[in-house]
């Protein structure tokens, strides 16, 4: 049932642009990129909190989110998967 999800496979999804001073798993060259939903992959608590030595990550959704390579550095015709966090996207709807 793929209405519990808040991007279900197919949405298509920005990054956020934002640069913490901590720890995150959102790497540089993503941030503030288009790419796919390719599918949910699950609740797990936020990385960048757990990495602060922190036990009050809140849990969210993974996404498994499809990016073309030429896109992410300008060259490449190959695609690349990352797994995101929900807090790290957000919709990209025409």
């Amino acid at each position: 049932m793929t209405d519990r999800y808040r991007y279900p496979a197919g949405t298509r999804v920005r990054t956020v642009r934002h640069d913490p001073p901590h720890h995150t798993r959102l790497p540089r060259y993503a941030r503030g990129q288009r790419g796919v939903v390719v599918e949910p992959e699950g609740r797990h608590p936020l990385a960048d909190v757990r990495s602060q030595g922190r036990d009050d990550a809140p849990v969210e959704q993974v996404y498994a989110v499809r990016f073309a390579a030429r896109d992410l550095w300008g060259d490449g015709d190959h695609d690349v998967v990352l797994d995101l966090w929900e807090s790290y996207l957000e919709d990209d709807t025409p």
